[in-house]
């Protein structure tokens, strides 16, 4: 018997297994780094703590017009601004993305999609982050892992208490028949 993948668990030839996720590429879709007040705040920095503030989203579609219809783009929207008082000392934003065959139930792609994928770019958009922060002039942005499953949670619990605030505003008030 020969052990292929196509022979494996008895399946014949028509039933390969699918890797459950595949990344086909990644890119940068979108890189703008922004000093406006350099040179002058990198000495000031020197001496006092700037406060960082970084958004993270994450976007997936589905593409069309591709002969595999389980190919998705899943974009890692990322946002970084360091402040010194009121003076702005960097702006980074990174958008990097990755093409990605999902091979999973339906009621599966979601969690792929933003979770899974995400989790996948993060490291290399990390990275990117640091290096432009760090061309800059500034110490690298390191940022820390996130926890896309939270996010993702956090996310459907959201709509959740969306649907039900829609639902009890069409409802007819307690009390009355």
């Amino acid at each position: 018997m020969n052990d292929t993948p196509e022979n494996a668990g008895g399946n014949g030839g028509d039933t390969a297994q699918q890797a459950a996720l595949s990344v086909n590429g990644q890119y940068i879709k979108d890189l703008s780094f922004e000093s406006p007040n350099s040179p002058g705040i990198l000495a000031e920095l020197q001496n006092k703590q700037p406060d960082v503030n970084v958004n993270v989203d994450v976007q997936a579609a589905k593409m069309e017009g591709q002969p595999a219809q389980n190919m998705y783009e899943v974009v890692l929207d990322m946002r970084a601004e360091l402040k010194l008082d009121d003076k702005v000392g960097f702006i980074v934003e990174l958008k990097y993305a990755g093409v990605f065959t999902i091979n999973v139930p339906e009621e599966h792609v979601g969690a792929m999609l933003l979770i899974e994928c995400p989790r996948m770019l993060f490291p290399f958009a990390r990275n990117i982050f640091a290096d432009a922060t760090r061309d800059g002039g500034f110490v690298p942005l390191m940022l820390q892992p996130i926890d896309f499953a939270a996010m993702y949670q956090a996310n459907l619990s959201r709509q959740v208490q969306e649907a039900q605030d829609t639902v009890d505003g069409l409802s007819p008030p307690a009390g009355n028949a």
